[in-house]
C-alpha cells in the first residue's frame, strides 16, 4: 500500500478501528490512513485500499470512512483488490476468492472466482481508462486523478 501513498496504521488487539465503514474488525479509511488490527481480514484491508486508489482526488482529499462512488467504481474496487492480492505474500487470488465468498459478497455468477472471470472482466476497461492497470491487467501503481 506504500506504493499508493497510503499509511498503514496497525492498531493493537481490541483497539477501536477509526473510520471503519462496516465496523470492527473491518479496516478503516480516513484520508491517506488505512487502519487495521491483527484480526482485520486481509480482503478488508485490500478493499478499503482499493477505494482510495479508485476514487478521484477530490473525494480522496475529503475522505472519512465513506468512500462513495458509483456502482462501476465499487465493482472496479472489487476487481482491483483481486489483482493486488497477488502482491501480498502468502495470500493471492485463490485465498481472496474464498474470503470474498465467505464474507458474503454477492456476484451474479454465484462466486467471486466466476465473477472475476465473467462479468468482472468488464471492469478492466474502467481500470485501464483510469490508468490503474495496464493493457496486460497489471497494476500501474498510480492513483486515479
Amino acid at each position: 500500500m506504500l506504493r499508493y501513498g497510503l499509511e498503514l496504521i496497525q492498531l493493537g488487539p481490541g483497539t477501536a478501528i477509526p473510520a471503519s465503514y462496516w465496523g470492527e474488525p473491518e479496516a478503516g479509511l480516513a484520508g491517506r490512513c488505512l487502519f487495521v488490527r491483527p484480526d482485520t481480514p486481509v480482503h478488508s484491508l485490500l478493499h478499503e485500499a482499493c477505494h482510495y486508489i479508485c476514487m478521484n482526488s477530490k473525494r480522496r482529499a475529503a475522505l472519512w470512512r465513506e468512500a462513495g462512488g458509483d456502482e462501476n467504481e465499487e465493482s472496479a474496487v472489487c476487481y482491483l483488490q483481486v489483482l493486488l492480492a497477488d502482491y501480498i505474500p502468502e495470500y493471492g487470488r485463490e485465498r481472496i476468492f474464498r474470503d470474498l465468498d465467505a464474507w458474503g459478497y454477492s456476484f451474479r455468477e454465484g462466486s467471486a472466482l466466476r465473477w472475476f472471470h465473467g462479468d468482472g472482466q468488464s471492469l478492466r476497461s474502467w481500470l485501464e481508462s483510469a490508468n490503474l492497470i495496464d493493457e496486460e491487467g497489471e497494476p500501474t501503481w498510480r492513483l486515479r486523478t
